[in-house]
């Protein structure tokens, strides 16, 4: 139990506060990397490309049961196996012509009614609870199917036959690494994500926003955009991504979601790619800035912001993630409980990465680490730590009834 200027704490007991504030000999001063630290790839002339193929991990028992627990595992109608019955495709190109890498799926006729059915049943579970009263409203307009990258998903493209309006959600292969990345976005980003597992299938809802690649392309420099709002939030994702050790942020890896504000607007980016979560060993894979993708979103902070303004955006975006933990701290326990057992990367990688992370912190504690769950834990702790005992000393100093 925690003391604090000599009181016991009692009923407002942060478990996940005191287990990682409770680490003497871990730094206690905040912890700034500068944009200037590590140069951007294209300019370092660096390789900033992750693993080719990351292998499948498979979901253990134990994620098994917090899935359960937390309404993720559900009943699923179509499988990804059923999907994957695709008798030919026809490779989808975008308005210029251009080949998009995905490809619509046909199947056979005895097989289509099945896959319709189910797609459309799921479709309720992502948006009604599985209530079934709406589903002659829908039809199935597309599936569409991804042999690029990891995860090769199935994109299903849903109409609404009332008024013909589209929307979309996604079929994957329920790969463990995929599964840790969306719970820690859903904790620990000002994000919520609905998605569900069954057996070796995941389904996910449809993240809306502008590509990034898009986004630097036909939106980044025009008058109209605000580059320092903008600045200012690719700062804030930076330093999300690099505290939970999401990797592989290159431009086509997440969206930006743009709301009218009161006086111009607000951006926020948003990661749609969860299957480097805490697998690579190179810890500059960890930091979009660092992808040379990202190089146009780098150079409009290093124009606009100078690096007092990073380092206020970087403290606060820690201090909000700090509230998240503490709020849903029990979760976020439940959850490295299993993934710190878990063996979602290589030993090399493992080895790598926590060789990296404790020259870069000058903290050797990263050393003990046996797992990339322990790291991530470790990397959150000492980050955090600071935020988190502010917000338990600012509990103490509230007395009941204020």
């Amino acid at each position: 139990m925690l003391a604090v200027r000599g009181k016991i704490v009692d009923g407002i007991r942060d478990v996940i506060f005191i287990a990682i504030c409770n680490f003497p000999s871990i730094n206690r001063h905040p912890i700034y990397m500068n944009f200037t630290d590590i140069q951007n790839a294209d300019t370092a002339n660096a390789n900033d490309a992750p693993s080719k193929k990351k292998p499948y991990y498979p979901i253990n028992e134990g994620m098994r049961s917090y899935l359960k627990k937390h309404g993720r595992e559900v009943i699923l109608p179509v499988t990804y196996d059923d999907l994957s019955r695709i008798t030919f495709s026809i490779p989808i190109k975008d308005k210029n012509g251009k080949d998009t890498y995905w490809e619509e799926a046909l199947y056979d006729m005895r097989e289509w009614e099945f896959i319709r059915d189910g797609l459309i049943q799921i479709y309720a579970i992502l948006k009604t609870e599985g209530n079934l009263n709406y589903i002659s409203h829908w039809d199935v307009a597309r599936i569409e199917y991804c042999a690029f990258g990891n995860s090769n998903p199935f994109r299903i493209k849903i109409k609404n036959n009332r008024n013909g309006n589209y929307d979309h959600f996604y079929v994957k292969l329920a790969d463990a690494s995929r599964i840790y990345g969306l719970e820690l976005e859903h904790i620990l980003s000002p994000n919520r994500l609905t998605y569900f597992t069954y057996f070796s299938t995941l389904v996910e809802e449809h993240i809306p926003g502008i590509p990034g690649d898009l986004f630097v392309k036909q939106y980044l420099n025009e008058p109209l955009t605000n580059k320092i709002r903008f600045a200012k939030e690719f700062v804030k994702f930076n330093e999300r991504c690099f505290l939970r050790l999401l990797g592989d942020m290159r431009s086509y890896n997440f969206v930006v979601d743009i709301t009218p504000d009161i006086e111009d607007v607000q951006y926020r980016i948003r990661a749609i790619d969860f299957d480097q979560q805490s697998y690579e060993g190179r810890k500059n894979l960890y930091l979009p800035q660092f992808f040379k993708e990202n190089n146009a979103y780098v150079d409009m902070v290093l124009k606009h912001l100078d690096k007092e303004s990073i380092n206020q955006y970087r403290t606060e975006e820690r201090t909000l993630m700090a509230f998240r933990v503490a709020d849903s701290r029990y979760r976020l326990m439940y959850l490295f409980n299993i993934m710190c057992r878990d063996q979602i990367s290589t030993p090399e990688k493992i080895e790598q990465l926590k060789q990296q992370l404790k020259e870069y912190f000058s903290n050797p504690k990263f050393l003990k680490c046996r797992s990339m769950g322990d790291i991530v834990k470790l990397n959150l702790k000492q980050t955090l730590v600071k935020n988190l005992r502010e917000i338990q000393e600012a509990k103490i100093k509230i007395k009941p009834g204020e």
